[in-house]
């Protein structure tokens, strides 16, 4: 691991689109790499807990958006949210969940150095749901880890989206039946042993970009290893929550993350 990982080596003032949240686009080192993303800060004085928001997408689907992370911070967090090696200036290629997880490692890292942070929580979204469980894998201490209509198994995404295979193939090299073990290798379902934090399930039962059997799948695995699992199945929303229903979302996980501080 380069002892470098998590360093802050530039910092700019973003706009904000919330008066009590600070927002700074941040150049911060991966293995080497440069690579951008978003810090939000509640204005009050004080520490808080920790939260690493894990994107979902490639390139520029799923970009990292400030009204989202404000959203977190303004519930009493200092959130920080990687774009990906190689997105928006960023040094580097994203290649899906394979040697680009350490942006999402070193992002924990870069939360960990800052002085006003207490405990650390991580909530992935999407293919961000692999990115978080394998960062709480990578760091037992982890307080809380939450995936939001979150990808668990990359070889089921292969097959259950047409339109992402021509992608994924060129990303990870090959189909999952040529290259297994490239899968296996993004997919955290194989390393939850490893897992200390409590897990928190989120996903809506019509999501048609990841299916629900993602969820399922995380779901019994944690618990045959009796790990602390928690889901909320929402039968009558996709991939996306209204947005009346995504705020109250948002305030109940928060809350449920606060609960577990002093894990």
């Amino acid at each position: 691991m380069n002892e470098y990982n998590g360093k802050i080596i530039e910092i700019q003032r973003f706009p904000s689109p919330n008066p009590n949240v600070e927002l700074k686009m941040v150049t911060y080192i991966s293995e080497g790499f440069r690579v951008k993303g978003m810090l939000a800060e509640p204005r009050a004085a004080g520490n808080y807990d920790g939260f690493l928001y894990l994107r979902g997408g490639i390139k520029n689907v799923g970009k990292v958006r400030p009204a989202r992370i404000a959203q977190f911070a303004q519930e009493g967090f200092i959130v920080f949210a990687p774009f990906y090696r190689g997105n928006q200036g960023g040094e580097g290629n994203e290649d899906f969940a394979g040697e680009d997880r350490e942006d999402a490692f070193s992002g924990f890292l870069l939360l960990k150095s800052l002085p006003r942070v207490k405990k650390i929580h991580i909530l992935g979204f999407s293919r961000g749901g692999v990115m978080a469980l394998l960062t709480g894998i990578h760091f037992p201490e982890a307080a809380s880890v939450v995936t939001w209509g979150g990808v668990t198994d990359m070889a089921l995404t292969y097959m259950e989206r047409k339109d992402l295979r021509r992608m994924m193939k060129r990303v990870i090299g090959g189909t999952p039946r040529k290259f297994p073990d490239r899968y296996r290798l993004r997919t955290p379902l194989y390393k939850l042993e490893k897992l200390e934090a409590p897990v928190l399930i989120i996903h809506g039962l019509n999501d048609h970009n990841v299916s629900i059997e993602h969820a399922y799948r995380l779901e019994r695995r944690l618990k045959a290893l009796g790990k602390p699992v928690e889901s909320w199945y929402f039968p009558e929303f996709t991939h996306y929550f209204p947005p009346a229903i995504n705020r109250k979302v948002v305030s109940d996980l928060t809350k449920w993350m606060k609960s577990h501080h002093e894990k």
